[in-house]
Parts: structure tokens; sequence; C-alpha cells
């Protein structure tokens, strides 16, 4: 029923995925922390700018790029985060199976922190995105009221 040299490409071609992931995870890290700082500089400072400068069209494409990217970090670093998790599994159930608790201890502990880093990163972008829309929505909404 199952055809080991055809896993054993499958596998192989798994395993190299997995620092991958974590460097693409790490990355999506780096960019949530700088969406954050860009998002309390757009609240106190870059709305109000905006507002004042009555640029209705501008502020509607610059609005669609921003939220498309925390929309971005939303969805994509849970599933890197659940990549992270299920990559490693499959080295650490085979050592579990060979009693080797140590490297079944690794392999979970990467595939915990990667879940726990991916769900954190999308909740930051899913959280920035809602702020996003609300704050950039009312600006919108004063502007034109201004016209």
């Amino acid at each position: 029923m199952f055809d080991g040299s055809l896993f054993g490409i499958m596998h192989a071609l798994v395993s190299y995925l997995l620092q991958p992931v974590v460097i693409a995870l790490l990355a999506l890290t780096a960019w949530a922390a700088i969406e954050v700082g860009t998002l309390f500089t757009e609240r106190f400072i870059g709305l109000q700018r905006w507002r004042k400068s009555g640029a209705i069209d501008e502020l509607e494409l610059l609005a669609a790029k921003r939220i498309e990217r925390t929309d971005f970090l939303t969805r994509i670093a849970p599933m890197l985060g659940l990549m992270g998790t299920l990559i490693p599994l499959g080295p650490g159930l085979a050592a579990l199976g060979e009693g080797e608790l140590s490297v079944l201890t690794t392999a979970m502990s990467v595939a915990f922190d990667t879940t726990v880093l991916g769900l954190l990163v999308g909740i930051v972008g899913f959280v920035a995105g809602r702020l996003r829309r609300r704050w950039y929505e009312q600006t919108l909404s004063q502007m034109e009221a201004n016209r």
C-alpha cells in the first residue's frame, strides 16, 4: 500500500521546509512590530494630516494598501505557524518510536513555538486591520462631510 521510496522523497522535501518557514515567520514577526509602530503613528499624526489635506482619493488608496498589508499578516502567519507545527512532528513521532525522547522534546518545542508565534502575529494583524478600517472610515467620513 505504501511505496517507501515515494514517501521518502516527500519526507525529505518537507523536512527542508522547516527552516524557510521559521525564517518567514520571524520576518512576519518583525513586520508585525513595524505595523504596530506605523499604526500608532497613523492614529496620532498621519490621519490628522490627511484630514486637513482633503485628499480623499489618495487616502482611500493608502487605506486599501495598508489594510491589505495587515490582512496579509492575519492570514499568512497562522498558516506558517501551522506548517511549523506539523513539519517537526513527523520526525518527532518517529523518534518516539525509536525511544529517543530528546528528539521528540525538541520537535514538540519547535512545534509549539511556531504555533504560538504564528497566532501572535495573526492576532496583531487582525487587531491592526480592524483598527485601521475603523479609523480610515471615520476619517473619510469626516473629510467627505467637510467637502
